[in-house]
């Protein structure tokens, strides 16, 4: 069985957007609305832990004394 493969950040924004686009539609009932709605706080939450990763890395090199661009 191959590993699954984690959800890029970028692939992560893309579920965002259909989850808005479904929610901005008006034609969720009133449940589905509430299960998008959790669904998006969801993949809210991976993103900041993705970014969060990110940025403890960045800081780690800048006390390396390595250069680096944001």
């Amino acid at each position: 069985m191959a590993a699954k493969k984690e959800k890029t950040i970028e692939e992560t924004f893309g579920e965002l957007e259909e989850l808005i686009k479904k929610l901005e539609s008006g034609e969720s009932s009133l449940e589905e609305s509430f299960q998008y709605y959790e669904t998006g706080m969801k993949l809210v939450k991976f993103c900041n832990e993705k970014i969060d990763k990110v940025e403890k890395k960045i800081i780690v090199l800048e006390e390396n004394g390595e250069e680096h661009e944001l």
